[in-house]
């Protein structure tokens, strides 16, 4: 007998129950657990509404990760699992049974699925048993509100039909539910509407906020206040957001909105895409961030001198693990003050993004020393600048010693390119030959990739064909 057996015949009893709902839901009582969730299965891709409707009042589970069943948001069958949890709530002792807590509509938790399903490329894990045997060994619940996880992504001038109906239902349900989101994400949402539905979500429990939106700095500073309570972000990123016009009125917006960053005891991660506000004030957020950051991205903006002199005496950088200043233009800062930047994260940063940064030979060579002290640098991008083929062989002499640097992105060199910035693949074929002797001298096998810049002319932001030149 094949061992996947046991688990087929369970698989038929199931089907054959729901072939009378009323005799199914009956049964539900008896049935043991290992049969529960393969007919659950069977339910919800039926849409046996009222077996649905009961299994949830007899789920042996903390969690019902109805979610990772969920291809498709359906509405119907959300229905039918609300309707079930009103019952459930309305009783004043929970079924002997039933130990549901926690209703998640997620897309995750598939293994969940696979190993009731009988899959057991999936299934046998000692992790998810252990979380099985926690979830059976809780038997006295205190009484608590039910926590509903969902994913946030408002990305539509009104909600859908399934989100629509989960925030009605628990708008009339506050003091038993608690609609709980662990990742926000906002994409032109109107103002109004995301202050009405983040109305019905516990915000402490948000630790992923992103928003891509063309708001204004003043919309911003509406949602600034939300953005205060959710004290358990540990990723914020805030995408081109712009300024109304200059004057003391965006002040006030700004100052507004950095406020609510003494709030954010749990930021690691800051990702601020194409702030056109940032020029001349990137001060005024680093002195209200509250613990050092693992990974800051300020890319495809402007920036002052002082604002890279202030970032690179920010105490709360100096673990920072990943740094991407990428479109940030440094053609006429001041030398010395990215080289400053780079000592003070040598010893922690793993990552460095210095994309389209207008950075030339002077520019790389003052940060040299700089980054041949990056220890823990693994991954290096400096794609979209002009270098000359001399300063690509110091750079790779001066980071041929670093152990963990295991991808590398380098430009086209500068000789590869005609007077009218056109590339020349005769010109590039003989500086790929070069960099490949400088590689064999150097004597590491080491893979790096190098591609041609950007159209000056023509405004294409695309990197075209990266090319491997391998020593082994």
């Amino acid at each position: 007998m094949s061992v996947q057996n046991p688990l087929r015949l369970l698989d038929l009893a199931g089907m054959s129950l729901l072939r009378d709902e009323a005799s199914a839901i009956t049964a539900l009582k008896d049935l043991p657990t290992e049969l529960l969730s393969p007919l659950f299965m069977e339910a919800f891709y039926g849409r046996y509404s009222e077996t649905l409707k009961a299994m949830v009042q007899a789920w042996p589970f903390v969690r019902l990760p109805l979610g990772g069943l969920m291809k498709m948001p359906h509405l119907g069958t959300l229905q039918a699992v609300l309707d079930g949890l009103d019952i459930l709530l309305a009783q004043k002792d929970h079924p002997r049974r039933c130990k549901l807590r926690v209703l998640d509509l997620r897309n995750t938790s598939q293994d969940f699925w696979r190993m009731w399903s009988g899959d057991r490329a999936h299934g046998c894990s000692s992790s998810l048993m252990a979380q099985v045997a926690e979830d059976r060994s809780r038997t006295k619940q205190p009484v608590a509100p039910l926590e509903v996880f969902i994913e946030l992504h408002l990305k539509e001038r009104t909600l859908d039909g399934f989100l629509t109906y989960l925030i009605r239902w628990v708008e009339q349900r506050k003091a038993s539910i608690h609609l709980c989101c662990k990742k926000l994400r906002i994409l032109s949402f109107p103002m109004e509407n995301t202050r009405k539905v983040l109305s019905m979500v516990q915000l402490d429990c948000i630790q992923e906020v992103q928003v891509n939106c063309t708001w204004h700095l003043s919309t911003l500073a509406m949602f600034a206040p939300l953005l205060g309570q959710m004290s358990n972000v540990q990723r914020l990123l805030l995408s081109h957001i712009h300024l109304s016009a200059p004057g003391e009125q965006e002040q006030q917006h700004f100052a507004q909105i950095t406020s609510q960053f003494l709030r954010l005891h749990r930021l690691r991660d800051l990702h601020l895409e194409s702030p056109s506000y940032l020029e001349g004030c990137l001060d005024q957020i680093l002195r209200c961030l509250m613990t050092p950051l693992d990974n800051l991205a300020i890319t495809h903006c402007l920036l002052s001198d002082s604002d890279l002199s202030h970032l690179s005496q920010c105490p709360n950088i100096s673990e920072l693990k990943g740094l991407d200043l990428s479109g940030v233009t440094l053609t006429y800062s001041s030398p010395e003050l990215l080289p400053v930047l780079l000592e003070k994260v040598a010893a922690t940063l793993q990552e460095l993004y210095l994309e389209q940064c207008g950075i030339r030979d002077s520019h790389l060579e003052a940060i040299l020393q700089s980054l041949s002290r990056c220890s823990q640098l693994m991954f290096f991008s400096l794609r979209g600048n002009l270098i000359s083929m001399a300063i690509m062989e110091k750079l790779l002499r001066h980071t041929s010693g670093l152990p963990s640097l295991s991808q590398e992105l380098y430009p086209v060199p500068q000789e590869s390119y005609s007077s009218q910035g056109i590339l020349q693949l005769g010109k590039f074929a003989q500086c790929q030959a070069e960099l490949f002797e400088i590689l064999r001298v150097l004597g590491h096998p080491r893979i790096i990739w190098v591609s041609s810049s950007p159209c000056l002319h023509c405004g294409d932001n695309i990197f075209y064909h990266p090319q491997p030149i391998i020593y082994r």
